[in-house]
């Protein structure tokens, strides 16, 4: 028997998940996932937080919840709450009824009703991504055919920090109207983001080659322990009179990676406007997957509304940032102190969970192959990755990949 699906192509694999494979499988004592975007203890696990187990508790024990469907915008105080913590309660934008939220499937699915209501509803045909960026944005891009997808310069291998005139050059040069992609915070996966001044720079362009902003929010908290400090970018560009879409996330700062909870939040020039995107959000979603899931969203908004229990949360923040900078740290000194070709400057001036070290394919390859230590190709790791019980030994095996392989 034949099947009419036997000429289609095997679709590539995705990295991560394959390196995630590959170390599973491996046996060697001393392996090392620095792949995976997700926290990990100094004890190389995984961390479910303690007031995420609390809320969680208390959920289990309240006979009157049920598993009734969600409205097919989500949670409604859910949506109240993310959009106040990113926006700021006090935002302008909340109390004029401009600014509002719509529950979706984690900050990739924030991404996609936002990407979707661009092309469908806005005629948008231009995109632009950082380069270089997570791969999913290039993905969903295409998938939506957009057709022009292009990148604009980010990363300058040489200072391994921001190419901003790159940056503003290429979106001068963008199609006028075009949708483009700004990490809010903690650049993935570079670390690298721009300073105040850099931002005020780039919003000028946006707002004089008329693009639509769509911030990804993945890491709010996460990336300095400030939630304020981590929300700066998309309450600035909320405060310079542009409509702007946010796509927040809450995987990591909340360690709900698989309950897949996330917020779009809106911001428009008019309370009316703001309603007419989310009517046509709601039909995008009811023709996607008809509504989001509860659990995820009742753990965020139970947390966000609880005084003592978000003092909590943010405690735990505030642990995971202090992890990964004291991981930073570490490296940084432990490269230096072996004498490692280069600059490693770099590594304790970026930010949040990803670090752009500059060791190239080869190196990764050989960094695998010897040390069995999982790096992507572009030699981005995730430094929490990193315990005070392999650091050494990562930092040894990132000197001697590069002597080995100095080019």
């Amino acid at each position: 028997m034949t099947s009419r699906f036997g000429d289609i192509a095997h679709g590539p694999s995705v990295e991560v998940f394959e390196l995630v494979a590959k170390f599973n499988e491996d046996t060697h004592p001393s392996k090392v996932n620095l792949s995976v975007g997700a926290y990990r203890t100094n004890e190389a696990k995984p961390w479910v937080l303690p007031v995420v187990r609390k809320v969680e508790a208390s959920m289990a024990a309240d006979e009157t919840l049920t598993k009734e469907y969600l409205p097919i915008t989500g949670m409604p105080q859910f949506c109240e709450a993310a959009t106040s913590l990113v926006l700021g309660a006090d935002n302008p934008a909340i109390a004029e009824k401009r600014a509002g939220g719509v529950q979706s499937l984690s900050g990739t699915g924030a991404l996609r009703l936002a990407m979707t209501f661009l092309r469908e509803l806005c005629g948008a045909k231009a995109a632009l991504v950082s380069k270089p960026t997570w791969g999913n944005h290039l993905l969903m891009f295409r998938q939506l055919k957009y057709e022009d997808v292009r990148e604009y310069r980010y990363w300058d291998a040489s200072s391994k920090g921001l190419d901003l005139t790159g940056m503003l050059e290429d979106l001068k040069t963008a199609p006028d109207g075009s949708v483009v992609v700004l990490h809010a915070c903690a650049h993935n996966p570079t670390g690298v983001d721009p300073t105040h001044e850099q931002w005020g720079q780039i919003c000028d362009v946006m707002k004089a080659k008329k693009h639509y902003p769509l911030l990804d929010c993945a890491y709010q908290g996460f990336a300095s322990g400030d939630l304020a400090m981590d929300a700066w970018a998309v309450r600035f560009f909320a405060s310079q009179g542009l409509e702007i879409f946010a796509a927040q996330s809450f995987a990591k700062n909340f360690g709900l990676y698989n309950e897949r909870v996330g917020n779009l939040t809106i911001v428009t020039a008019t309370p009316d406007a703001l309603e007419r995107v989310k009517s046509q959000i709601k039909m995008i979603i009811r023709g996607m997957y008809s509504n989001p899931p509860a659990h995820g969203a009742r753990i965020v908004n139970t947390t966000l509304r609880d005084p003592a229990l978000f003092a909590e949360w943010q405690g735990c923040i505030k642990t995971m940032a202090d992890r990964v900078l004291m991981m930073r740290a570490g490296l940084r000194k432990r490269l230096e102190n072996l004498g490692t070709p280069g600059t490693w400057n770099h590594i304790t001036d970026q930010i949040g969970m990803f670090s752009y070290t500059g060791l190239n394919p080869t190196q990764v390859a050989y960094l695998v192959k010897e040390y069995h230590v999982y790096v992507m190709k572009s030699g981005r790791i995730n430094m929490c990755g990193l315990t005070t019980g392999n650091i050494d030994y990562v930092a040894k095996g990132i000197y001697d990949a590069i002597i080995k392989n100095p080019n």
